[in-house]
């Protein structure tokens, strides 16, 4: 009897993951909705800056195009700079994605259901935001199929495997893939749902189209689940894979701040955590501007705030080993890097990382807090912008000072660079924007499986 008395005083009786108490065709019913009447002024006072953002960001590389990267602000010391600083940000982006959509899946998360699909699109637009910058950085971007090992008619010029650019490009084309299929697969049966609903028009031929035929038969859900899995099986290892050959980059290198083996993990690390903030970011104005408050509830906010809490301190714990393992090294170069960090020309830089990714993520503990969704929404912009400034420190901060002190040299960004990250930002939400006006946001088929009359909160992961 006691420990009977026990359990049930530690068996606390969670809020369902759906509000309002919805059934099968109210599901269907709300996240079709926005699809099916004209858009909201909310979203066009979001669009519009967005799309402004893009072309501001394509008149910057069509100049760039023409001109040269001398319109950057680099120099023979500092080689990279914002371009591979934004290529490291949206590859970091694009993580959790996959963290929320394979990982959590193959875990039986069931409060995933509500924000897998936003995760995936925001995976392929971010991807694709980053895949931009290493092509540009080439200097003659329409030649950047030579970088792809075919058999070609250039003699002995051939690719070469030791160069971090070829490691990039099969990172990025291997995770853009895989991620790109696995969200397509899982849009499949709300795009056979959406084709029954639409009477006619363009719009119906083309999901009818991508819906493969999709009729629901026992059979078909069969097939379908174990190609999901499998898809989620294959996607997990490009979560630490990936990043981990992006670190490469650095990581093989002989500055002093770079060659080191904590690399991979931190990278990481910090790539989920800075995409969970920018998923945070985007649940939140999808939540507002699309009328999902009963399917984006405080139970998803507050899950995702502990993740990010999570992944805070691991990133803290980075932090705090590079600077232990430089110093207690004994080597002077290396001591001096992360001092410089700290200390030097760019350390309102670092104070800015360390308060937005390690010291503001810490009020997440907090439930009141965690509970006020303008609070989060903060926080997870503060720790994008803590994340970009982390891959400048690191960039930047180190090039700027390496083994000799009559190369310094200082790096200041132009007005071409700054307007081609705008106009990635422009990129990445004129596509979110697009994919929350023309494809259901939310999962209607999973979703449809753990509201509070089909599935019980007693047996869930916590």
């Amino acid at each position: 009897m006691a420990s009977v008395a026990l359990s049930s005083l530690m068996r606390v009786e969670q809020p369902p993951l759906i509000g309002g108490g919805k059934s099968l065709g109210q599901v269907t019913v709300d996240i079709c909705a926005p699809l099916e009447r004209r858009a909201g002024i909310l979203w066009w006072l979001a669009f519009l800056p967005a799309l402004s953002l893009l072309i501001l960001g394509v008149i910057a590389v069509a100049y760039l195009m023409v001109t040269g990267v001398g319109t950057w602000g680099l120099n023979r010391t500092v080689g990279w700079a914002f371009d591979i600083t934004n290529f490291v940000f949206w590859i970091g982006i694009g993580h959790a994605g996959t963290l929320i959509s394979a990982i959590l899946f193959l875990f039986r998360q069931r409060w995933r259901t509500s924000v897998n699909r936003s995760a995936e699109a925001m995976t392929i637009f971010a991807v694709i935001c980053a895949g931009l910058f290493p092509v540009i950085h080439m200097g003659r971007p329409w030649l950047f199929y030579w970088i792809i090992p075919y058999p070609n008619e250039r003699g002995p010029l051939w690719v070469n495997f030791r160069s971090p650019l070829l490691w990039d490009f099969f990172a990025i084309g291997t995770y853009f893939t895989i991620s790109l299929v696995f969200w397509y697969v899982g849009l499949i049966p709300d795009l056979a749902t959406l084709r029954d609903r639409l009477q006619s028009g363009w719009y119906r031929r083309l999901v009818s189209f991508f819906s493969l035929g999709w009729n629901g038969a026992c059979r078909t859900w069969q097939r379908y689940e174990l190609v999901y899995l499998l898809l989620a099986g294959l996607a997990t290892p490009l979560v630490v894979s990936v990043h981990s050959v992006v670190s490469t980059d650095f990581a093989v290198a002989q500055m002093p701040g770079w060659h080191a083996t904590i690399f991979p993990p931190y990278f990481v690390a910090g790539a989920i955590f800075s995409g969970l903030a920018m998923v945070l970011t985007l649940m939140l104005l999808a939540r507002k501007v699309m009328h999902l408050e009963d399917y984006i509830t405080l139970r998803h906010v507050g899950a995702m705030a502990k993740l990010v809490i999570a992944t805070s301190c691991l990133v803290g714990l980075a932090y705090a080993v590079e600077f232990f393992t430089a110093l207690y090294s004994g080597d002077p170069y290396e001591s001096f890097a992360f001092l410089n960090r700290a200390l030097g020309p760019l350390n309102w830089g670092f104070a800015i990382m360390i308060a937005c990714n390690v010291l503001i993520p810490q009020l997440l503990w907090f439930p009141q807090v965690r509970h006020r969704m303008l609070a989060v929404f903060v926080i997870s912009i503060l720790i994008n912008i803590g994340m970009w400034m982390e891959r400048f420190i690191i960039i930047a901060g180190t090039l700027e000072r390496d083994f000799l002190p009559s190369s310094w040299s200082g790096y200041v960004p132009t007005v071409v660079e700054i307007a081609t990250l705008l106009g990635s930002f422009g990129l990445f939400f004129t596509c979110f924007l697009l994919f929350c006006r023309f494809l259901p946001v939310i999962a209607m088929a999973e979703v449809k499986g753990v509201l509070e009359k089909g599935y019980s909160n007693h047996g869930e992961a916590r």
